[in-house]
């Protein structure tokens, strides 16, 4: 027994960085609602993303490659680290230089594309999703259904389905609206691992200040 649990305490590590640039099945688009971050820990920390004056609202969390089940992160890859220019021309639509780097470093380098193609893709992913505007006018701190976001979504974007969509929340705040694409960015299905959409009632949503 001993032995057995030994070569598994090995063996789980290697098999999870057994991952292939560019093998996988779709993308997740993940977008995340800037003010509530703030609230849960941005503010805290200070991030430049929660100053007053960038007005975020969805901002992009990250272009995931995705499994039908499961997905690759940290995937070994050959080319080279984007540079600083690059991550900090992403903030406009990320928040910060630093999760346009985190997202390369975890996400990115499985994507099969050098770190300039897998921006350019993550933008032109977030591009083509509306979001909705409804949300940019609250004026005060609301507590809704996860499901009035994901009709929102839906709304704003016909072709989207409720089976492509799905609403996330975190200690009592919707969190992220993750969105499936296929490898050419056309709207599709989410595996059943990504379509759990958040149980709670209702979920606190803050607004832009």
């Amino acid at each position: 027994m001993r032995s057995l649990l030994f070569w598994l305490l090995t063996a789980l590590p290697l098999a999870a960085q057994d991952h292939r640039a560019g093998e996988f099945d779709y993308y997740v688009l993940s977008l995340s609602w800037s003010p509530n971050w703030c609230a849960l820990e941005g503010d805290a920390r200070g991030s430049e993303q929660c100053e007053a004056h960038h007005d975020h609202g969805w901002i992009l969390h990250g272009l995931w490659p995705q499994y039908e089940r499961g997905y690759p992160e940290y995937c070994h890859s050959s080319e080279r680290a984007p540079s600083r220019r690059m991550t900090g021309e992403m903030a406009d639509i990320m928040g910060t230089s630093g999760l346009a780097w985190h997202q390369w470093k975890k996400h990115g380098t499985c994507s099969g594309l050098d770190a300039a193609g897998y921006y350019a893709r993550s933008r032109d992913a977030y591009g083509r999703i509306t979001r909705p505007a409804v949300f940019r006018g609250l004026e005060t701190a609301v507590r809704l259904p996860p499901s009035v976001v994901e009709e929102a979504f839906l709304e704003a974007n016909p072709k989207l389905t409720a089976q492509g969509i799905t609403i996330t929340c975190r200690e009592g705040h919707i969190q992220e609206a993750r969105i499936c694409l296929t490898r050419d960015l056309e709207l599709r299905t989410c595996g059943a691992d990504v379509l759990r959409d958040c149980s709670a009632p209702n979920a606190l949503f803050t607004p832009i200040r």
